[in-house]
């Protein structure tokens, strides 16, 4: 019995430290929400964005890979072929339509893993409260990066979202480029985006970007499969 009271005892004790901390300020572990917004992992998953080339093109070609992907079947994509005199991306085709209905969203980058031109990305913007279940459907307007580089958003005057969160991308995707050879670490195998360029690669576990260790790796777009807007 005593056991139990000594142990009863000394939880209350961790308890009661940590509560004298917060209130005095000193071990403060919260954050003042909306008025301070948590930063979140590189990797984390948060609302899709579509992007675009540095040149302003898109970079969705309605393949239709992440809806088929999807293990919610959340996504919806309609190709469309692109017009001979004013392409819309490098390819033959065309996201026509694209929607997301959030509500089925499981998000897990699944999406995102499939897309061969790196066109759906998650960001780390999670604030997506709606008073209707239309609200929640995001469609090629919310969801495409404009050609300057800056993001849309459902709501723009949302007090509870933190917008610039929209720019923080690619996080999983990157993570994931290398497919876990260790001679790949430290080399971008994505293509730029419009208004953030070629974003740099993670750190390995070291905490250093490594270099390749020798001529025989690959290090240039060219080698590693990618290819510029031009050759596509």
């Amino acid at each position: 019995m005593m056991g139990i009271i000594g142990d009863l005892l000394k939880g209350m004790g961790v308890t009661g430290r940590q509560l004298i901390a917060t209130v005095f300020g000193d071990g403060m572990i919260t954050t003042e929400y909306p008025k301070e917004f948590r930063e979140k992992p590189d990797r984390f998953h948060g609302r899709h964005v579509l992007n675009r080339y540095e040149d302003g093109m898109e970079k969705c070609i309605g393949c239709e890979l992440c809806a088929g992907a999807c293990p919610a079947r959340c996504i919806y994509v309609r190709g469309k072929e692109n017009p001979a005199d004013a392409p819309v991306s490098p390819g033959e085709r065309f996201g026509f339509v694209y929607e997301i209905n959030m509500l089925r969203c499981i998000f897990c980058a699944l999406c995102v893993e499939a897309c061969p031109t790196e066109a759906i990305t998650m960001t780390h913007l999670f604030e997506m409260s709606t008073t209707n279940r239309e609200d929640a459907i995001y469609t090629k307007t919310e969801l495409l990066i404009n050609e300057d580089g800056s993001a849309n958003h459902m709501f723009p005057d949302d007090r509870l979202a933190n917008l610039p969160e929209l720019l923080k991308a690619d996080g999983w995707m990157r993570a994931t480029a290398p497919q876990g050879r260790v001679e790949y670490e430290g080399i971008p195998g994505w293509t730029p985006s419009a208004g953030v360029g070629l974003r740099p690669p993670e750190v390995g576990q070291s905490g250093d970007a490594v270099a390749a260790p020798d001529s025989t790796v690959p290090t240039d777009a060219t080698s590693l499969g990618l290819h510029s807007d031009e050759e596509q």
